[in-house]
């Protein structure tokens, strides 16, 4: 991999395994725009930041600096990690994966700021991305700073810890997100008075930490596995949503199971390489309709 800046942009060059589209629209993420088939506007680290791949191997950040890069991005894309290495030994365990790893070879799992994910994925509950993408966007400008536009579209930070304080449960609601609101609040609190702390969690195992964050109201195992996995660095976190679980139930059951154990299953077949399989699974499986009939 190559890293130059070029014009005020920052080219990285000879990138394996990284598709900007698949890692942004996989389901991890909800504070950005596609733009056109080459660009995407996202905003992390506090900034807007648009990213363009105009061939496979590439990847250009638009107005950026080599220290924003090297401090912040190269971190959030997760270009540092040996995917290869992690799609091998996941098709040592498993040659069912195959196809999934395959067909969505370009995801990486972003790493993404804990409070913005964490709320985020409170919101995602009976959610779709769409919607969950505009509560978030509604957030950020009721909320946050401007930070620039493509176009005619208009972005804002996600609020930092002092603007946080500002949020009330009136407002979350006039926001649109219903019973939610009372769970954001708590999470806020939780947040602010260091009941259920970040660096805690980061030194915790996994399962301390999905059980620390399921302390919040509204966070299930699902949604605690998603923040451990796109936030904490907790890779072998296996969130198993709807859509998971008639993957799985596909693949491996061949019929109704319960979701304690699929958790169990992929605990075991996967280790720490859950969070990876689930991700081509889950994109693989949505994008191609798996299970999608055999539930009500």
């Amino acid at each position: 991999m190559k890293v130059q800046r070029i014009n005020e942009d920052i080219h990285i060059t000879e990138i394996e395994d990284f598709d900007l589209f698949q890692t942004m629209l996989c389901g991890q993420c909800f504070h950005f725009e596609v733009i056109d088939d080459e660009r995407i506007a996202l905003v992390a680290g506090g900034r807007l930041v648009v990213a363009r791949q105009p061939q496979s191997g590439t990847l250009i950040l638009e107005d950026m600096t080599i220290e924003e890069y090297d401090t912040y991005f190269r971190h959030y894309f997760d270009l540092d990690r040996d995917y290869a290495s992690i799609k091998s030994r996941l098709l040592s365990e498993d040659e069912l994966l195959k196809t999934s790893i395959e067909s969505m070879n370009g995801v990486r799992i972003l790493n993404q700021d804990y409070l913005e994910t964490l709320i985020s994925f409170i919101i995602s509950q009976n959610k779709q991305i769409p919607h969950i993408k505009k509560i978030v966007a509604g957030i950020s400008k009721e909320y946050g700073e401007y930070v620039g536009s493509v176009g005619d579209m208009h972005f804002y930070s996600f609020p930092d810890v002092d603007e946080i304080k500002k949020i009330t449960e009136d407002g979350l609601r006039e926001l649109k997100t219903g019973f939610r609101a009372p769970y954001i609040m708590d999470a806020i609190e939780c947040y602010l008075d260091g009941r259920i702390s970040e660096k805690e969690l980061r030194e915790s195992t996994t399962d301390e930490c999905i059980d620390k964050l399921m302390q919040i109201k509204g966070v299930g195992s699902k949604v605690a596995n998603c923040v451990a996995l796109f936030s904490l660095e907790k890779r072998d976190a296996f969130p198993v949503d709807v859509w998971i679980k008639r993957i799985m139930e596909n693949m491996y059951f061949h019929g109704d199971t319960k979701k304690e154990i699929i958790e169990e299953f992929a605990k075991k077949k996967y280790g720490e390489y859950g969070g990876y399989a689930q991700q081509y699974l889950f994109f693989y499986g949505r994008e191609n309709g798996i299970g999608k009939n055999d539930k009500k």
